[in-house]
């Protein structure tokens, strides 16, 4: 910081009284700004007025450097096993009065206690960052890929994304923690992040001191010309379980009337899937079901897709699935099991 100070006029016989000047600044001042104060001396000899006096002092306003990131949404990220492109987003803010490039890195939480509940136990992989393109919603082609925030001016912000993909062998309640860190770095070059910004420890000199300003972030200290902030990933899987059944509907002897299991029977399959409370809704559930050698199919009655079951007795859906003769296997798609949700598959075959 430069600081000079100035006395101009002259004093003749006369009692100066001690003045207290006290300039008011203003808060968020740009770095590199000159402040003058300017005092003036009135006074009169014997009744006569006389020539003022004053004086001035102009001092250089140093730089302050403050970053601050936070979570958007205060709230895990939801994710499935296998979610490509999975999003959590951040803001950075610039509270320096300074322009600054803002250096980015993201980093994962090796264990320990995961910032919205549960403890960390797996990585994301094919982490990124974006900066939003102002819409405040994730899109690859929209948005920009970035190790740095270019030339952020004070009190200016951006939202960040984290992007990262989910391993497709985590269950439910598996959570992973990522860190974005912003760094200052020395702005004034569009295009190019300039070197990481050092703070002045030497006595107060005569250009533009640097101070750190900044809090302690999840991953950071005080006062290190840093902030960071943290957000998870929580997996919610669906999990489904199947279970196949059968029952007699008819038999070439006692017809429907206490029909039994002997060659030329008519057996009815349900294949049952559930999916458990609490979990992720599944979509397009593949049923497929190769037949043995002993029965045929029988094409009348079909394949029954999206029944449900009440009280332990399955229910023909409406929707049509196919039988493959090359390969004697019957199959459907099933096109939602929500949580808690039981849905069917129905056929029939005959006993050869």
């Amino acid at each position: 910081m430069n600081r000079t100070a100035k006395w101009l006029g002259a004093v003749s016989g006369a009692s100066l009284v001690a003045l207290s000047i006290s300039p008011a600044y203003a808060a968020g001042t740009a770095a590199g700004t000159q402040i003058t104060n300017t005092a003036t001396v009135s006074f009169k000899v014997e009744g006569i007025s006389q020539n003022a006096v004053s004086g001035s002092d102009t001092f250089t306003v140093d730089r302050k450097v403050d970053l601050l990131v936070t979570e958007v949404g205060n709230t895990t990220t939801q994710v499935s096993p296998g979610q490509a492109q999975a999003v959590t987003t951040f803001e950075v803010t610039n509270l320096s009065n300074a322009t600054l490039d803002v250096a980015l890195s993201a980093a994962q939480l090796a264990g320990g206690a995961a910032p919205h509940g549960g403890t960390d136990n797996y990585d994301v992989t094919a982490v990124k960052i974006y900066i939003d393109n102002g819409d405040g919603i994730f899109n690859a082609t929209t948005d920009t890929l970035v190790s740095y925030v270019d030339e952020l001016g004070a009190d200016q912000k951006k939202t960040v994304f984290i992007v990262a993909d989910v391993p497709l062998d985590r269950v439910t309640n598996d959570v992973a923690a990522v860190t974005l860190t912003a760094t200052a770095a020395e702005g004034g070059a569009a295009g190019t992040q300039g070197a990481l910004v050092t703070k002045t420890t030497t006595a107060n000199t005569a250009g533009i001191d640097t101070v750190f300003a900044d809090g302690a972030g999840a991953a950071d200290s005080q006062y290190d010309g840093k902030y960071s902030a943290r957000d998870d990933y929580t997996v919610l899987a669906a999990a489904l379980s199947v279970a196949k059944s059968s029952r007699i509907v008819s038999d070439p002897v006692n017809g429907t009337t206490n029909p039994k299991f002997i060659p030329g029977a008519v057996v009815e399959y349900c294949i049952a899937v559930t999916n458990a409370s609490g979990s992720a809704t599944a979509n397009d559930v593949g049923v497929n079901d190769p037949l043995p050698a002993q029965i045929t199919y029988l094409s009348t009655f079909g394949v029954k897709v999206d029944g449900t079951v009440s009280n332990g007795q399955c229910t023909a859906g409406t929707i049509n699935g196919t039988y493959t003769s090359a390969t004697t296997t019957v199959a459907g798609v099933i096109p939602q099991v929500s949580a808690g949700q039981t849905k069917t598959l129905i056929f029939q075959a005959t006993i050869k």
